[in-house]
């Protein structure tokens, strides 16, 4: 595959694909960019597709195309700047899940509207780190809201109407995200499920909050892969039932995206669907304009040029 070192025309929305999911299908290759963000390269090139409307969008793998990144490991701070310097405004991410809850099976798909972090600490979270700027992001509604909203039907009807029978859709649960690579101990699983938690992954963090310091309006899909180990009555997961489980779900993940990104695209062109991450971080930015260091000013303008750009 050619890869193109600009990308002319501004795409609207960009896709990221989870464990499973390395490239979509049935569309036309535009272009292929691979930029260098302050923050490094994204953990894969970023291939630019039309759809059979003409329609282009932005598809990153987040674990690389053959998945060699870990979740501890995915360059989210330059998979999220990548997509902003094209002119993406918002993600629709996919994941694999565990399930934390007995209704939703494996082969389920579950569209999350609230997070708790797990992780470690070890993952860079934030474009304010280390760079003597200071900016508090609000973060209490981790997704966008009315992003999520807007699909939600679209992502049922074509899981209704799946080829193969329809497929169950679940919304408004709690995605746990803990550290990885190796998945939960039982006592840890039924941690998760007393706190809320309804599925559990490895990747929405730091990706959604990278999505919102960057002003880009960010919403997931999950596919659930397994029931975690909180059952007793089951053995615990193995990579080889997930594994499984995943291609059927990537199938499924792909019939998805062509169905709805361009209505997605359509309704963030004509100002139809007001995206609530334009606007995030105007008042976020703690520290005074005359204490900022020139370096970290132009870092940071790459993802935020309305307000360090001048």
């Amino acid at each position: 595959m050619t890869t193109e070192t600009t990308q002319q025309k501004p795409v609207l929305v960009g896709v990221i694909g989870g464990s499973g999911l390395y490239k979509l299908d049935n569309m036309t290759h535009v272009a292929t960019v691979n930029p260098e963000t302050p923050w490094g390269f994204p953990s894969s090139p970023i291939t630019i597709a039309a759809l059979p409307s003409g329609t282009q969008i932005a598809f990153l793998a987040r674990h690389g195309f053959h998945h060699q990144h870990t979740p501890t490991e995915v360059p989210a701070r330059a998979n999220i700047a990548a997509f902003k310097s094209i002119g993406v405004q918002a993600i629709v991410a996919f994941s694999a899940v565990g399930s934390l809850r007995e209704e939703v099976a494996p082969g389920d798909f579950v569209i999350p509207n609230s997070i708790i972090d797990r992780t470690k600490g070890i993952r860079p979270s934030t474009y304010f780190q280390n760079v003597g700027i200071v900016a508090h992001a609000m973060f209490g509604d981790a997704f966008d809201n009315d992003l999520i909203e807007f699909i939600k039907p679209l992502v049922k009807k074509v899981l209704d109407e799946h080829p193969e029978g329809s497929v169950r859709m679940h919304s408004e649960k709690t995605v746990v995200c803990m550290e990885g690579p190796q998945f939960s101990t039982r006592a840890e699983s039924e941690m998760y499920r007393t706190l809320g938690g309804d599925i559990i992954n490895m990747s929405v963090l730091p990706e959604a909050k990278l999505a919102r310091e960057a002003e880009i309006s960010y919403a997931m899909i999950c596919t659930s892969t397994d029931y975690d180990c909180w059952r007793v009555s089951e053995e615990p997961v193995t990579v080889a039932e997930v594994v499984k489980t995943l291609h059927t779900n990537a199938s499924t993940s792909k019939l998805v995206t062509i169905s709805i990104l361009d209505h997605l695209h359509e309704a963030i062109a004509s100002g139809s669907l007001q995206l609530k991450a334009k606007g995030a971080m105007e008042y976020s930015i703690i520290t005074k304009k005359e204490a900022w260091p020139a370096e970290s000013k132009k870092m940071l303008s790459y993802i935020l040029p309305a307000y360090f750009g001048n």
